[in-house]
C-alpha cells in the first residue's frame, strides 16, 4: 500500500508542477533569457542525454544535421525542456524497433527541426486535438504522461520566438520546430 501511494503521490507533484508550467508558459509568465545558440549541438546533446531511454524502448534515433553550425537566438533553458517533452513522447507513445527521425534544415533563413517517429498505437485523432491539454493520442494509454507535454512544449517554443507543428499522417507523427536563423 504504501509503495502505491507513494506512486501515486509521485504522479500528483508530477502533474501540480506541469500543471503550473503549462500555466505560466501559456500566460507568457515565465523569464526568457535569449541566447545565440548552435541549435545542432543541442538536439546532439538532447538525444544524448536520452541515449539509454531511447535504447531500453528499442528506438534509434537518427540525426541530420547540416555540414554547417546553425545558429538561433533562443532560451537554452526552455529550448531543452522542449526537446526533453517531444522525447520523452517518443520513449513513451514511438513503436518498438524503429527509428526516431532528428532533421535539421535551413528554409528561407529559418532554422527547422523536424522530429518523426511511427507511434505505436494508431492516432485516431487530428493534429489540433491531440495538442489539448490532458489529451493523450490514444484513450486507452495507461502509462504516466498526463498530456500536457505537447502544449508546453508549442507554449515554450513560442515564448522563445519560435513556431510549433504538429502534423499527423496515419501513423506517422512529425514536430516541426522553425527559428529565424541568427549569426553567431
Amino acid at each position: 500500500y504504501i509503495e502505491v501511494i507513494d506512486r501515486q503521490s509521485e504522479k500528483l507533484r508530477k502533474l501540480t508542477e506541469d500543471l503550473v508550467e503549462a500555466s505560466k508558459a501559456s500566460s507568457g509568465a515565465i523569464s526568457v533569457n535569449k541566447e545565440v545558440l548552435d541549435i545542432g549541438e543541442l538536439i546532439n546533446q538532447s538525444v544524448g542525454e536520452f541515449s539509454e531511454k531511447l535504447e531500453a524502448a528499442e528506438i534509434v534515433p537518427v540525426i541530420n544535421l547540416p555540414e554547417k553550425e546553425v545558429f538561433v537566438c533562443a532560451d537554452g533553458r526552455l529550448l531543452w525542456r522542449v526537446f526533453d517533452n517531444l522525447i520523452q513522447n517518443i520513449i513513451k507513445y514511438a513503436q518498438t524497433g524503429t527509428r526516431a527521425y532528428f532533421d535539421l534544415s535551413e528554409e528561407d533563413k529559418n532554422a527547422v527541426l523536424t522530429i518523426k517517429n511511427i507511434s505505436k498505437e494508431p492516432l485516431n485523432m487530428t493534429a489540433e486535438a491531440l495538442m489539448e491539454r490532458f489529451v493523450r493520442g490514444d484513450a486507452s494509454r495507461n502509462s504516466e504522461g498526463n498530456g500536457l507535454g505537447l502544449s508546453i512544449a508549442k507554449s515554450l517554443t513560442e515564448l522563445c520566438g519560435g513556431t510549433f507543428e504538429l502534423s499527423l499522417d496515419g501513423d506517422l507523427y512529425k514536430v516541426k520546430i522553425s527559428f529565424p536563423e541568427t549569426e553567431n
